[in-house]
């Protein structure tokens, strides 16, 4: 029987098809592996490599088929439009890894033009890139002659990731291994994984197909082929590349880091790292700022491993619940005290003491400099710095606000009350104060939201040491108000520290229009040092983002309809497509319209994770952590974004209203960054300042 082979590229593409054209394609699987003689539906084409064929999917798609010269073994490799196809196909060329026996796709005309380009323009002092490297070692890691030629000309790692999709994907993975420092037998034992050298048959390509399980999804039955396309997303993007890999499977001496723009991957790093931890006996914290994040996180984790004894020792929990449960191990109860609670105590507060502080730089003093610095008594709060907070204080100013914030500290202990963050003050004292730690491994995932308190946490629930804390995170996203330096709280990442750069999820579009509303903040990372989103850069490309002005809300919400509309009409399924706007009240405005209209739509809240075959609508913030082919940012009007209740007046204090702005701003960033094809950003009255 005729088998055809899904390869992981293709999943890839397959779930930026029309929904119907992807119906399609699996029937023609269907009907491919059904048929007696199911070459007599494949049609020769003009390509370098007469094993591919092409495929009819309808009068508009072709499909890319490799077919090889003996056996029944197919596999689809690409499907578009029918001259994009042949385009695709005509100067593709199939090999085998000498070092892997997987097969391997490369780019033949691309490749060789650039090395006739680096022939001419390499300048004569220009240091090679793999100089290092023998030519026999990287024949040993699989590299072949023409890969070979090019290797030798490279002189940055930016043109190598330039040629990511032309360059055979395996030896591409050797290449960028070696350039991101690992050495030879690193990355024979860790990219190319052979136990032993072999020589594989160069023309066998079915056998080679067999053999890259990896790459290529070989499924037994119609089952297996719509399980397989339920989720390709989610199945191909736990993949890493070398960087990453090296990143998440390394030792290291101490914490160490991974830092990189939306969709680099730094989330699959730290997934691969709890992983990894895990599989060598070790206690694994796995977490995260927020519960829907974490949510995410275990899903994830349930993709990439399904060995229940692994996963037995990796906990996945937000750090609020790592405190609540280190408290509850003590014995401790607590009550919370709620946001809107805690602002009225803190107004009792200011009218008590007739304070010329409000209540808002009274509870932002307590957060960033005492809590953030664990200041216990007034000398030390006297003497405690304030960079940041912008306002100076003399000292009898210091001492009146003092007064203030033991009041209030009082008043939370009389009530037995706590908020989020002093719940991991107490968390913090309890695991300094014992000798024995609940995790031999602490994996941090959006690690730029966590305030310092949390962190405090964090390094006293694991022992310092080789492989303690694994941070991952990105300060451009950072969406609550939480600045830190970790080397203020014994963190030191120095020299353990990778910056990933190629964007997976979002189009060069999409993130080019998003990244220029940053440009011209300073934005610091979480050493203190300036954080840049130079070099961050996604292969993919599609539409530029749309943006509109209406005249009303109820103009901008008809349009929001037509716009969700024809993309559904396009085939996104209505799952993909996810609208968002800075206040809750909006958004659900906006799931109203919709539901008016007669499109499925559903608002998720904080806890709602939304099912199946419905648009979601939600807030901001609610967008973290999540990603969509498509995404409406509605209301982005100067009327809303910034939002004027989260920004802190100009005359109360300078700096944190500066802060307040970056922050809005970042939220915005986030948003547009979900989007994975399209995006469209709309607003009534005037447009957001963030949008010049």
């Amino acid at each position: 029987m005729t088998r055809l082979g899904i390869h992981r590229d293709f999943l890839q593409d397959f779930v930026r098809l029309e929904r119907s054209v992807q119906q399609k394609v699996v029937d023609t699987i269907l009907r491919f592996e059904h048929t007696a003689n199911a070459g007599a539906r494949l049609e020769k084409i003009n390509a370098r490599d007469s094993r591919l064929k092409s495929i009819r999917i309808d009068l508009k798609y072709r499909g890319i088929v490799l077919a090889p010269d003996s056996g029944d073994q197919h596999t689809l490799l690409r499907v578009d439009t029918h001259d994009e196809a042949y385009a695709w196909a005509h100067n593709r060329r199939l090999s085998v890894n000498a070092a892997t026996g997987h097969i391997e796709i490369r780019d033949e005309e691309t490749i060789d033009t650039a090395i006739a380009n680096l022939t001419r323009g390499r300048p004569s002092t220009a240091r090679p890139l793999f100089g290092h490297v023998s030519d026999s070692d990287l024949a040993r890691l699989g590299i072949d002659d023409q890969i070979l030629r090019f290797a030798r000309m490279v002189t940055d790692v930016e043109l190598l990731e330039t040629l990511a999709g032309t360059l055979p994907r395996g030896q591409y993975d050797v290449l960028l291994g070696l350039a991101s420092g690992m050495t030879v037998e690193e990355v024979w034992n860790e990219v190319v994984g052979s136990v032993k050298p072999e020589l594989f048959d160069p023309e066998d390509i079915s056998a080679a197909v067999s053999r890259t399980p990896d790459r290529i999804a070989l499924v037994e039955g119609p089952e297996e082929l719509i399980e397989l396309f339920s989720k390709p997303f989610a199945r191909w993007r736990v993949y890493l590349h070398p960087l990453q890999r090296e990143a998440a499977l390394r030792s290291y001496s101490g914490p160490a880091q991974v830092l990189g723009g939306p969709g680099t991957g730094k989330t699959v790093v730290a997934l691969h790292r709890a992983r990894h931890l895990a599989s060598r006996g070790g206690r694994v914290l796995l977490t995260t700022f927020t519960s829907t994040l974490a949510r995410s996180l275990e899903e994830s984790l349930r993709l990439l491993e399904n060995d229940d004894e692994v996963l037995s020792r990796i906990h996945v929990l937000t750090v609020d619940q790592v405190a609540r449960r280190v408290l509850e191990r003590h014995d401790i109860r607590v009550g919370l005290l709620g946001r809107d609670e805690e602002r009225e105590m803190w107004r009792r507060v200011v009218r008590r003491r007739a304070s010329a502080f409000g209540e808002t730089f009274l509870a932002e003093e307590w957060r960033q400099i005492v809590l953030a610095q664990n200041v216990t008594h007034a000398d030390a709060y006297l003497s405690a710095r304030r960079t940041g907070r912008g306002r100076r204080l003399g000292g009898v100013q210091r001492a009146q606000i003092w007064r203030a914030i033991s009041e209030f500290e009082e008043q939370l202990r009389a009530d037995n009350l706590h908020t989020y963050e002093t719940i991991c003050a107490a968390a913090a004292k309890l695991l300094d104060a014992s000798e024995s730690k609940p995790y031999d491994h602490v994996v941090v995932d959006e690690a730029q939201d966590l305030h310092p308190v949390r962190w405090r946490m964090l390094r006293a629930a694991v022992a310092e040491g080789p492989d303690d804390l694994f941070i991952a995170g990105d300060t451009h996203q950072r969406i609550y108000d939480s600045r830190v330096s970790l080397g203020s709280l014994g963190i030191h990442v120095a020299g353990r520290s990778t910056r990933l750069t190629v964007n997976y999820r979002t189009t060069a579009e999409i993130l080019t229009w998003s990244c220029a509303m940053l440009s011209g903040e300073r934005i610091e990372d979480l050493t203190g040092d300036p954080a840049s989103l130079t070099g961050c850069r996604s292969e993919v490309h599609g539409p530029e983002p749309v943006s509109y002005g209406a005249a009303t809300r109820n103009a901008e919400l008809n349009r929001l309809v037509e716009t969700v509309r024809e993309w559904l009409d396009a085939g996104v399924l209505p799952e993909e497509i996810g609208v968002a706007a800075r206040s809750a009240p909006l958004a659900q405005d906006a799931a109203a319209a919709l539901e008016r209209a007669g499109l499925p739509v559903e608002h998720l809240s904080r806890d709602r994770t939304g099912g199946e075959g419905r648009v979601r609508t939600m807030t901001m913030h609610r967008m973290k952590g999540l990603e969509f082919r498509c995404v409406a940012v509605i209301g982005a009007g100067s009327n809303l974004l910034p939002l004027p209740g989260a920004v802190t007046p100009l005359t109360e204090d300078a700096v944190t209203h500066r802060a307040d702005l970056q922050r809005e701003r970042c939220l915005l960033f986030v948003a547009c960054t979900r989007a994975r094809e399209r995006l469209t950003v709309s607003w009534h009255g005037e447009p957001s300042p963030f949008l010049a």
